[in-house]
């Protein structure tokens, strides 16, 4: 990759700012685990599989800096609460500073998350282009990329596989409001690999849909429950939807460390509000009368019967989506 959402050298996290980009391309080094803990609430660095790659090396940073680490673990815990790796990643860590609470073995500890995202992401790439015929039109919603993880991203990993197998593909990669992330990463992410992607508003996956202009949908997730219910960004469950009533198929991808077997269905799955001021703001600028009450949500729940069918590194669900993950699990 051109760029990483998540580098590390000891004792230092460097984050590419997503929230500057598609005009800014700038990197943060973070040297103290509250600013690493504002950068994830304020979206700095976001997308499930890379929160908890960033998490983890926040473990090292407060391991070099002689903090306690179970107080680090506790302030990165507050931050984001639907993305289910980032409790996954800082469980590991816990576990590594058991065996051993020294910076350079918790350096190595995060390195490990780190690779074996970019490993499982590789493979979920390899294992989703099988779903992608050539001359597809592919809608994703929010970012699912590089941006999004380690490496390579989960759905524009199927993405790029497809990409590089010369299959004549295109993305079309709607607005994702209200922080616009498929306008603003997922196109600056696919459009700098040479990738065709268009950009459409939200509000347009339904004509598209009807106009036979989409084949397929492709989205990343949260967290997933047991029973193959996805949570990912506010607004899959429409256009999985819509998908359905087009009769298209639409798929999941993501690591197995998203996946959430605690979890019996979506409907425990803990849901993200944020600031309203992202629905009633841009960049300061009003965008509803003052005093309109807005509300929030940073995620919803797609149901498992929705979903076509679900990618992971260790192989492909199918329908049903909780058969299918039970299998994976050697449940």
């Amino acid at each position: 990759m051109s760029f990483r959402a998540v580098d590390y050298r000891p004792g230092v996290l460097l984050l590419l700012d997503q929230t500057r980009l598609p005009t800014v391309e700038t990197y943060l080094e973070l040297r103290d685990v509250e600013a690493i803990a504002v950068a994830i609430e304020q979206l700095v660095v976001r997308g499930a599989p890379a929160i908890g790659v960033a998490a983890a090396y926040g473990i090292a940073v407060a391991a070099h800096r002689g903090l306690d680490l179970a107080t680090a673990d506790a302030r990165l815990r507050r931050t984001r609460p639907t993305a289910v790796n980032l409790m996954w990643a800082l469980d590991r860590m816990a576990l590594a500073a058991t065996l051993d609470p020294s910076p350079q073995a918790l350096d190595q500890a995060a390195q490990r998350i780190f690779d074996e995202d970019a490993a499982a992401c590789a493979r979920i790439g390899e294992l989703g282009a099988e779903l992608i015929p050539d001359g597809a039109t592919i809608l994703t919603h929010c970012n699912a990329g590089a941006l999004a993880t380690s490496l390579h991203g989960t759905a524009l990993a199927v993405v790029r596989a497809a990409h590089a197998q010369k299959k004549r593909i295109r993305v079309f990669a709607d607005e994702t409001r209200p922080v616009l992330q498929g306008a603003r990463l997922t196109a600056w992410e696919l459009h700098r690999d040479g990738i065709d992607v268009t950009v459409i508003p939200d509000g347009a996956v339904a004509h598209f849909l009807g106009l036979d202009m989409i084949d397929l949908a492709i989205v990343g997730a949260d967290r997933i429950a047991k029973n193959g219910d996805v949570a990912n960004k506010i607004g899959t469950r429409g256009v999985a939807c819509l998908c359905r009533a087009h009769g298209r198929p639409f798929y999941v991808a993501a690591p197995w460390s998203t996946v959430d077997l605690t979890k019996k269905s979506g409907t425990e799955i803990p849901i993200e509000m944020r600031d309203p001021k992202e629905v009633t703001e841009l960049k300061g600028v009003a965008l509803c009368p003052p005093g309109v009450l807005a509300l929030n949500p940073a995620f919803d729940v797609t149901p498992a019967a929705w979903v076509s069918d679900l990618i992971t590194e260790r192989g492909r669900t199918g329908q049903p989506v909780g058969l299918g993950l039970a299998k994976l699990s050697g449940a």
